[in-house]
């Protein structure tokens, strides 16, 4: 059983799959700091100073903080902002990603067209020797 274990971990796809997983959790991060830190902000400052993280509506008449971090302390809050900001954040990665794998599509179809086209295999020796029979044939 250890060996079958061995062999399964030690196949190629197994590994490639963890890489994706390890870079893809890394490349997460990326686009949810570009999301919270630079392009909220921004959203936020052209529509006056608004921070989405903090949009809610407390569902329970126990909720009157301010800032969401407390008011989930005080009871259930919807939070949309917050949603909003996830929404953004997967909207970004996916485009991200769609525009990664076009682009590795093109590069493939780009050496599909570079690589010379395979010359006709020559045919089998019975065929080459009937082929010659028919030419002397054809000659006399």
């Amino acid at each position: 059983m250890l060996k079958e274990f061995q062999e399964f971990i030690s196949r190629g796809n197994v590994m490639d799959l963890a890489v994706g997983v390890i870079i893809g959790a890394a490349f997460g991060k990326i686009v949810d700091s570009l999301v919270n830190d630079i392009i909220m902000p921004i959203i936020g400052a052209i529509l006056g100073g608004l921070d989405f993280n903090n949009y809610f509506i407390g569902l329970s008449s126990a909720v009157t903080a301010t800032s969401l971090a407390a008011a989930r302390e005080q009871g259930a809050v919807f939070a949309y902002g917050s949603f909003f900001t996830v929404v953004l954040n997967f909207l970004i990665l996916a485009w991200i990603i769609f525009l990664m794998v076009k682009g590795v599509n093109n590069v493939r179809k780009r050496v599909e067209r570079q690589k010379p086209s395979a010359e006709a295999a020559p045919p089998p020796a019975d065929v080459a020797l009937l082929t010659e029979i028919r030419d002397l044939l054809a000659r006399k």
